[in-house]
C-alpha cells in the first residue's frame, strides 16, 4: 500500500500529517493542536491558505492566521503567542482542508479519469503567502479486481472540482478580474458598486484585504460592510487595520456596537483603540497612530531597514524610526530621538541607531491642534511627526496622508477627478 510522501521541500507541508500537530508559543508553552486548515479556493491564483483551526484546552476551536506562525516544524507549530480566543466559525468563502477536501472526488484535466483527495500539501511563497501546490490522490478504478487505485501526486491546477459554490462565485470571479489593484483603486469600485453587490464583493476579500481597503473608503461605505459582517469577523479585521483608521471607524459605528466589537477585538490592538477614542478628532492625539517604527538606541541598520521593508508600515511612517528606551511599545519609555531611513542607507549595517539620532526633531503633544501639526510638517518638510506626553514619552506618531485627509474636503473621496482638483484645501485657524 502507497504512503503519503515525505515532504522534501522546507517549505511544503502536507495537510494530513500536520493535523494533530502540537502548537507552541514563543517561549516553548504549548496552546492547542492542530485541528484543521483553512483555504480560501480562488478562480484565480489557485487555493491560498490562510490559517490553523486550533483546539485549545476547554475543546474550543479558534482560529489562528497564518501570519502569527512563525515556524512549522515535524511535531510542532510555531506562533507569535497571539491567540484568538473567540471560538472559530467558518465563513462561507472558506474551505476545511480536513473537513471538506480530503476524500473529496475531483476530475484530472488530462481526462485520464477521477481521483480521490488524501492529502493537501500547502507551501510558503516569497511573499509569505501559503499556497496550495499539490494534491496526492488516489485513481479510482472501474474493476471490481482492484480494491484500492494507484497513487500520484498532481498539482493542484490540474484538477477539476476544488471551485466555490455558485453563488460565490459572481463575487470571487469579479475580485479576480480586479487583479492586484491598489487598495485605494479597489475602494473606489465598491464604492461605485450597489449596496448589495458592495457588501456581497467585500465579504469575500481577505481581512487584510478588507482592512487596507476600508482605511481607503468613505465613513458610509465602510461602516456599512463592517456592520453586515458576522461580529467576530468585524472584530478581526479592525484587529489588523492602522489603530488611528480603526479608530476612526468605531466612532462612527453606534455605540452598542462598538462597544461588542471592542469588546471582541485582540486586547492590545483593543487598548490603542479606546486610546486613540479618548482624543478629539481634530488634535494630534485623534491623528496619531500607535505603531510606527518603534527601536531601542543599541538596534542595528540592519533591524532597522528590515522593520521599513515591512508590509503593514505606512511609507510615509517607513521614513523615519522612533528610538526610544524600554519598554518599546507605546506608551513607550524616554524618547530619544528619530533616526531617518536614507540616513540609515548610508550607514553600516551592524551599526547601532544611537550613535546617530537626530534628537533635535519637533515634536507635538496630543492636546496640539491639526494647525500646529501642518505647520510643522510643512516647515521641516516632514513626513512624520512623533508624539510626546509630559514626560518625554512616545505615545504615537502622525504622518502626513494622515493630516491630508483631514484638510481635504468632506466628502473628496466621492468627488470627480475635476471637482477634486478645484477644490479648496481646508486650511485649519490657529
Amino acid at each position: 500500500m502507497t504512503s503519503t510522501p515525505r515532504t522534501t521541500a522546507p517549505s511544503r507541508v502536507y495537510i494530513a500529517r500536520l493535523a494533530g500537530t502540537s502548537v507552541f508559543d514563543p517561549i516553548g508553552d504549548e496552546v492547542g493542536k492542530v485541528h484543521d486548515v483553512v483555504v480560501l479556493i480562488r478562480p484565480k491564483g489557485g487555493p491560498k491558505a490562510v490559517g490553523l483551526v486550533v483546539e485549545v484546552p476547554g475543546r474550543r476551536r479558534v482560529f489562528v492566521p497564518l501570519t502569527r506562525v512563525t515556524g512549522i516544524e515535524p511535531g510542532a507549530v510555531i506562533t507569535t503567542g497571539l491567540v484568538n480566543i473567540r471560538r472559530f466559525e467558518q465563513r462561507a468563502s472558506e474551505t476545511l482542508v480536513v473537513s471538506e477536501l480530503l476524500d473529496r472526488t475531483v476530475t484530472l484535466r488530462d481526462g485520464s479519469g477521477r481521483v480521490t483527495i488524501e492529502d493537501v500539501a500547502i507551501e510558503q511563497q516569497r511573499n509569505r503567502d501559503w499556497v496550495v501546490t499539490k494534491l496526492f490522490v488516489r485513481r479510482r478504478e472501474s474493476t471490481a479486481l482492484l480494491r484500492r487505485g494507484p497513487t500520484l501526486v498532481v498539482d493542484v491546477a490540474d484538477v477539476e472540482g476544488l471551485g466555490p459554490s455558485a453563488e460565490q462565485q459572481g463575487a470571487m470571479a469579479l475580485l479576480a478580474s480586479l487583479g492586484d489593484m491598489k487598495a485605494a483603486d479597489l475602494a473606489d469600485v465598491l464604492h461605485d458598486l450597489p449596496d448589495d453587490r458592495r457588501i456581497e464583493v467585500a465579504s469575500e476579500l481577505d481581512n487584510d484585504r478588507l482592512a487596507d481597503v476600508l482605511e481607503e473608503l468613505g465613513d458610509e461605505d465602510r461602516v456599512a460592510i463592517v456592520s453586515s459582517l458576522e461580529a467576530g469577523r468585524a472584530a478581526d479585521v479592525l484587529d489588523v487595520m492602522q489603530p488611528d483608521d480603526a479608530a476612526d471607524l468605531v466612532s462612527d459605528l453606534p455605540e452598542s456596537k462598538a462597544a461588542e466589537l471592542l469588546g471582541l477585538m485582540e486586547p492590545e490592538e483593543a487598548r490603542d483603540v479606546r486610546r486613540l477614542l479618548a482624543y478629539d478628532e481634530r488634535t494630534a492625539g485623534g491623528l496619531m497612530t500607535t505603531e510606527p517604527i518603534i527601536l531601542g538606541p543599541e538596534a542595528t541598520v540592519a533591524t532597522a531597514l528590515a522593520h521599513a521593508r515591512r508590509r503593514d508600515i505606512n511609507p510615509a511612517l517607513a521614513t523615519m524610526i522612533f528610538v526610544v528606551r524600554p519598554p518599546l511599545e507605546t506608551p513607550t519609555g524616554r524618547f530619544l530621538g528619530v533616526v531617518h531611513l536614507q540616513r540609515a542607507l548610508r550607514e553600516p549595517p551592524h551599526e547601532p541607531l544611537g550613535n546617530f539620532l537626530d534628537n533635535d526633531v519637533e515634536a507635538v503633544t496630543p492636546g496640539d491642534s491639526i494647525a500646529k501639526v501642518t505647520r510643522l510638517l510643512a516647515t521641516y518638510n516632514s513626513t512624520a511627526l512623533p508624539v510626546l506626553d509630559r514626560d518625554r514619552r512616545l505615545l504615537g506618531a502622525i504622518s502626513v496622508d494622515d493630516v491630508l485627509d483631514n484638510l481635504l474636503p468632506e466628502g473628496w473621496r466621492d468627488a470627480e477627478d475635476e471637482d477634486t482638483d478645484n477644490a479648496e484645501l481646508k486650511v485649519p485657524n490657529g
